[in-house]
């Protein structure tokens, strides 16, 4: 049976699931005693493969180009599923970047000595086996298998049911690096069905899975947080905005509002609502609407944008809680950075929000009071990436405010334990 074949009809589904459960518990403890070098030897020798296999990996990807077209994909969701030489080759290049990132297993965060001569040291842990669940990118199949390894986790990854040829080519040159580590293949597990029943299944499996992290849209991240029974690092949607202020620099506001925009339009740090301060939008918005109509860009604007371009779509009030994924963008006219801000507090996700300014006083006010886990001045939303970070890579942008916020990487992936050496203290 193929790894594509699993279908409701069959009965070992449940078991299917329990068994890959079961397999990753046993790969975390012996992920425990890993060394960093043998973890580094995996990533590196998994992106060899990669490399080796461009084009094995390519085929699987027409596979899955061709199965998504039959779907009516649009484009936008294709452009996320595609793979060419160049992604690939920085699918590899991502592991490598995570092969050179410090360990973070065994890093001692804090230690101190107390009074009676106890000393005492918190350091950083695995989580333990980690249930990813995610749309059809494969790259993050390679990242999110690659940041687990390095931060000592077990992965069972569930990635998009379009991508699964892709991500199954993925993994099997993430597991010849696992084998020429000595490590179990089991650290790191696709999910093998398109089935959406394996995901209620994952979201149930207290006994051997830690953690639940959703990437993907609003509807999957409220399944998980309605039927999981794990705890959840979730990824919402990426509502992100750019707030150009009155103080902008037109041309970096241009280029900055392109860049967030049309980078690439299906990313979870592309633009999708462009706020101009009302007292300088005669003057700042033209240049901008026209670059983005210029490359391709549908405007969904307000009265007072509609009033200074024409071509544009009047906006309605879903558009300001819209993630296009797509090249469109809602534009609308608002009082200065307070407006601003209001209606990213109202209206965004919580996710990366961007303000255009040379005035650094309005710039710290807005970093300081939008309420989301990325905040940048004078820099382009797309930069909302772990990669960009200095991170190697990440499996999602969290935004929530528990544990992990903003891009997850191997620090975001381990706890903490307390290590306390005595020397035949005991307490009276």
């Amino acid at each position: 049976m193929s790894i594509a074949e699993l279908t409701p009809s069959d009965d070992d589904l449940e078991a299917v699931m329990h068994g890959l459960g079961a397999e990753a518990r046993a790969a975390f403890r012996a992920l425990t005693q890993a060394t960093t070098a043998q973890k580094d030897q995996a990533l590196r020798a998994a992106a060899a493969a990669i490399r080796a296999n461009t084009e094995t990996i390519l085929a699987a990807n027409a596979q899955d180009i061709a199965h998504g077209e039959t779907k009516g994909l649009r484009a936008s969701l294709i452009d996320r599923l595609m793979l060419d030489e160049d992604r690939l080759d920085g699918i590899a290049g991502g592991l490598e970047a995570i092969a050179d990132l410090p360990d973070p297993v065994g890093m001692v965060m804090d230690s101190w000595t107390r009074p009676n001569g106890l000393e005492i040291s918190r350091v950083r842990v695995p989580l333990g086996v980690i249930g990813i669940i995610y749309e059809s990118r494969p790259n993050v199949t390679a990242d999110a298998g690659g940041i687990c390894l390095k931060s000592g986790n077990a992965a069972i990854l569930r990635g998009g049911s379009e991508s699964i040829h892709s991500s199954t080519a993925i993994v099997e040159c993430m597991h010849q690096g696992l084998r020429e580590a000595g490590l179990p293949e089991a650290a790191v597990q696709l999910v093998p069905t398109r089935d959406r029943a394996a995901v209620g299944h994952l979201l149930t499996m207290v006994e051997t899975v830690d953690i639940i992290v959703p990437r993907g849209g609003k509807s999957l991240i409220e399944r998980v947080q309605n039927e999981s029974r794990i705890p959840v690092i979730a990824h919402l949607e990426g509502l992100c905005h750019v707030y150009v202020d009155a103080a902008a620099d037109p041309d970096m506001a241009r280029e900055i509002t392109l860049n967030a925009k049309m980078r690439r339009t299906s990313v979870c740090g592309a633009a999708e609502t462009l706020l101009v301060d009302r007292t300088a939008a005669e003057r700042l918005l033209p240049p901008i609407a026209k670059a983005l109509m210029e490359a391709g860009c549908e405007l969904r604007g307000d009265a007072g944008s509609r009033a200074l371009v024409g071509g544009m779509e009047t906006a309605q009030e879903a558009d300001w809680t819209a993630e296009y994924l797509d090249a469109i963008l809602a534009v609308r006219l608002v009082d200065g950075v307070a407006g601003a801000i209001e209606h990213i507090n109202t209206f965004g996700s919580s996710h990366t929000d961007s303000i255009v300014t040379s005035d650094d006083t309005t710039a710290e006010r807005f970093l300081a009071e939008v309420d989301s886990a990325i905040v940048l001045h004078n820099a382009s939303t797309q930069y909302a990436d772990g990669g960009e970070f200095g991170m190697g890579a990440e499996i999602g942008i969290s935004t929530g405010r528990l544990h992990a916020r903003g891009p997850v990487g191997t620090e975001q992936l381990t706890s903490f334990k307390y290590v306390v050496r005595g020397t035949g203290q005991v307490r009276p």
